[in-house]
């Protein structure tokens, strides 16, 4: 008869554990504020144009390419970040961002529209990579593996709410005094929000892993197929995010209930919320490969009551579900990225997972606008997106190998390897 006791269950994951670790609610809190800009600065510019003399077409224009410039100079800061480091690459975009922003309401779109254009795109070039940036202090702020996963988990599911508070706070400051100050405390929260984090002892000192291969060459090219197959997936799941929105404003008109607008991204975002929280409690025993591609059919499910043409209290409910598994997927993806991606690449890797999301979601928005006015293939688009996603992920799961060992450490735990150095 054995005398060996069984061994302890792991202690419960509790986010105040997580919060309450050096560092972390530092972090988490500056990166959400200097994100906050992300909801506000499309709202805020679309507000000044039309306020200012300039029609709704010209302001929505405006507010279009400041995010599509954000979104594709991400690669970009990413590397500069892998490079260069934190503080060299927040600080001044965070600078810029803020200055441009500031200056747009002194050239005035009836004046020089060209000018406003170009102040509106060099502002979307200048957004810090706050987001990627983050991702890539997790491994060296929590060594341990199991408070990363619920801080990575609390991380996503926090995003959904920028883009409920963002809107509102910018609506607010524009009705109570202007658009004008809208833009100026837009400014200011990015830049308050980017100086918090830069100037943390974690960003300061990160760097980069050195780029090399086991033979002793630089590292490998960021091509490879589980790269590519993931990040192609990523487009459905922005696909279906930006069709969603359009959907939102669809159903809106159809109801004569102009609150859905808001009420249904509003009810999406609450459930990635709430989602993030319960995925980031518990102690996954699956593969991440696994769980990414559950989470992704669960995604594709939850969008499948729309095509019944739910009405509006059902809708809001409805849209929930694909709402909580959608941190799931992020969350998964951004672990798949970094067993993935070779050493030095890292921020440059979470910059383009963020790249695909965002051109899928310009795409969905696109077509959703084209469709809006019929129904069915309206409600069903969403769920087109999760489609394709899932079928990319299926035919991708050979190639994404690195990612299914549960819970991985990562190749950043231990500073003085190079990517978080001690001073």
């Amino acid at each position: 008869m054995s005398l060996t006791a069984p061994p302890a269950p792991a202690p419960r994951i509790t986010y105040g554990a997580v919060l309450g670790s050096p560092y972390v609610a530092r972090l988490l809190g500056g990166t959400l504020t200097g994100r906050l800009p992300n909801g506000m600065a499309p709202v805020a510019i679309l507000l000044w144009a039309t306020a200012t003399g300039g029609s709704i077409a010209f302001g929505g224009l405006l507010s279009a390419l400041y995010g599509l410039s954000s979104a594709l100079s991400q690669p970009v800061k990413g590397r500069l970040m892998d490079r260069c480091g934190q503080t060299a690459v927040h600080l001044p975009a965070a600078l810029l961002n803020s200055a441009l922003l500031v200056t747009l309401p002194v050239v005035g779109p009836q004046g020089s529209p060209a000018l406003a254009t170009a102040v509106v795109v060099a502002a979307g070039l200048t957004t810090p990579p706050l987001e990627a940036g983050l991702r890539a202090l997790w491994p060296s702020v929590l060594p341990n593996p199991r408070l990363r996963h619920a801080a990575l988990a609390l991380d996503t599911g926090t995003q959904g709410l920028l883009y409920i508070v963002g809107p509102l706070l910018v609506a607010a400051l524009a009705s109570a005094y202007s658009p004008s100050l809208a833009l100026a405390v837009t400014a200011a929260l990015g830049l308050v929000g980017t100086a918090t984090v830069a100037c943390a002892p974690p960003s300061r000192r990160w760097r980069p892993a050195q780029p090399t291969s086991t033979d002793g060459r630089p590292g490998r090219r960021l091509t490879s197929p589980g790269l590519v197959l993931l990040f192609v997936s990523l487009t459905g799941i922005g696909f279906a995010i930006g069709s969603m929105n359009v959907w939102s404003i669809a159903m809106a008109e159809h109801h004569d209930q102009d609150m859905l607008s808001g009420i249904l991204p509003a009810a999406f975002s609450t459930g990635s919320f709430l989602g993030g929280l319960v995925y980031g409690r518990r102690t996954w025993t699956s593969t991440t490969t696994g769980r990414l591609i559950a989470a992704g059919a669960a995604f594709l499910a939850g969008w499948l009551p729309l095509l019944a043409l739910l009405g509006p209290y059902a809708a809001t409910f409805a849209v929930i579900v694909p709402g909580a598994f959608l941190t799931v997927v992020v969350a998964c993806a951004y672990v798949t990225t970094d067993a993935l991606t070779p050493a030095g690449r890292t921020s440059e890797a979470y910059a383009w997972l963020i790249l695909s999301i965002g051109a899928g979601q310009s795409a969905g928005t696109a077509l959703a606008g084209r469709l809006a006015e019929h129904p069915l293939a309206s409600a069903a688009l969403p769920a087109a997106g999760a489609a394709f996603a899932l079928t990319v992920l299926l035919a991708a799961r050979t190639h994404l190998g690195p990612a299914s060992r549960p819970l991985r450490q990562g190749r950043h735990r231990r500073p003085s390897r190079g990517r978080h150095k001690t001073p």
